[in-house]
């Protein structure tokens, strides 16, 4: 029987995870830097670590969903453990390229085995409430990680090769750790061994699903905020004269106030409901990502960063909600796992578009861009409310859950929303 405290241990053991993977993604740029990699070298390596787990999310979300998501845990600490460990020891560009996609693998069948145990075991109507304090585990280890590779990592007297694989090798023995809160986490009666001969949904079919495309394109949107915010304030803090030291302080910024928004998001969905809490969210940080492209005081960007990180806590566990419940039971980890191949695209897609606009434009100009895709996705979460008002106008009365921690199967059929 799966204790009580799953949750708190699923949290605990992506915070490690995912500390490890943000301490590992920095220190592996440095690592490759110290063999003589250009720009280009390294955002091929960069690009590996996203593009190898395109393949694997759909076949790894079938799989969860006609099984257990257990098993998926240690092998994604596994893989990313070796990933960085491996990438810590290699001598050659294209090795460490080939370590990076590994890390990026194990990180996905991570994401995609506890994102599945979080569907499957929260009642309907705590949905929303768990995904949130699920991606507390991912904003902290956001927040320490870098942090963590900062102070390992030192360029002084030639040290950088030695130094970035310490802290690669340190990054696999901090993704191990995760290991510890994983015993028993799952119910050995999930509800996917019921629906083990159920036929596969198609792609094409989930993605159809009304809700599913929405949720899939404000999770992306959100992501890859957080990805150019965090690639390109250094360059703006760099041509307005502000301090790395001080640009550091501004990122940790954003990533707390991630923290704090998913630690009040219960009440905030009680008092604003889904709909207006990610439509307005995804408002406001729309016009916060174009306002960072005024030339305002240090000050001023760090309350606007303060807000924008409390928006984008939003919208990364409330499109899993979405995703979730609308679609089809027996496809739930396929679609979160095409949520997560979104995601993936996202962040390959809009770091080179924002490469492009800056080449243009300027470098504040990807921060307008971000506005304008934040805006749009905005637009499709109110969209989306209101085809669920129209679908489903008075919400069914939550049944709770079973003794056992999982939802009924009946509250779980009554309750969904397919928008």
């Amino acid at each position: 029987m799966v204790s009580r405290t799953w949750l708190l241990r699923l949290v605990i053991a992506f915070s490690f995870a995912q500390g490890a993977v943000s301490m590992a993604r920095p220190a592996v740029s440095y690592r490759a830097l110290a063999l003589g990699a250009d720009e280009r070298a390294i955002g091929v390596i960069t690009g590996v670590y996203a593009l190898l787990p395109l393949f694997a999310a759909v076949p790894l979300g079938r799989r969860t969903d006609h099984g257990r998501c257990a098993p998926l845990l240690p092998v994604g600490v596994a893989l990313i453990a070796a990933g960085c460990a491996l990438s810590g020891t290699s001598g050659s560009l294209a090795a460490m390229a080939a370590w990076s996609g590994v890390m990026g693998l194990g990180h996905l069948c991570f994401v995609i085995g506890a994102q599945s145990i979080v569907a499957r075991q929260s009642a309907p109507d705590e949905q929303d409430r768990n995904f949130g304090h699920f991606t507390i585990g991912a904003s902290l280890g956001q927040l320490i990680g870098p942090v963590a590779c900062g102070l390992v990592v030192s360029e002084h007297d030639g040290a950088l090769g030695r130094t970035s694989a310490t802290a690669l090798l340190v990054s696999a023995a901090v993704a191990a750790v995760s290991l510890t809160s994983l015993w028993r986490i799952e119910h050995r009666r999930a509800p996917a061994t019921r629906t083990a001969q159920a036929p596969k949904v198609p792609v094409t079919s989930i993605l159809r699903t009304r809700g599913v495309p929405a949720g899939i394109f404000i999770s992306l949107a959100v992501l890859s905020a957080t990805d150019i915010l965090t690639a390109y304030l250094p360059v703006v803090g760099e041509h307005r004269g502000i301090a790395p030291v001080t640009v550091g302080v501004l990122l940790s910024v954003r990533a707390g106030a991630t923290v704090a928004c998913r630690l009040v998001m219960t009440p905030l969905l009680a008092v604003l409901g889904r709909t207006v809490l990610v439509t307005g969210t995804c408002l406001l940080a729309g016009l916060l990502c174009a306002g960072i492209a005024l030339p305002v005081p240090v000050w001023a960007l760090g309350v606007m960063l303060a807000l924008l990180g409390f928006c984008l806590g939003v919208g990364q566990p409330l499109s899993m909600t979405t995703v979730v419940q609308a679609a089809p039971d027996e496809a739930r980890s396929t679609a979160l796992a095409l949520r997560l191949t979104g995601n993936r695209l996202g962040q390959v897609a809009a770091p080179a578009s924002a490469g492009l606009v800056a080449g243009v434009a300027g470098t504040a100009a990807p921060f307008v861009m971000l506005g304008g895709l934040l805006l749009t996705a905005a637009g499709l979460g109110m969209r989306g409310g209101r085809q669920r008002a129209q679908d489903c106008p008075e919400p069914p009365p939550s049944r709770g859950m079973n003794t056992n921690g999982t939802a009924p199967s009946s509250a779980a059929n009554v309750t969904k929303s397919r928008y």
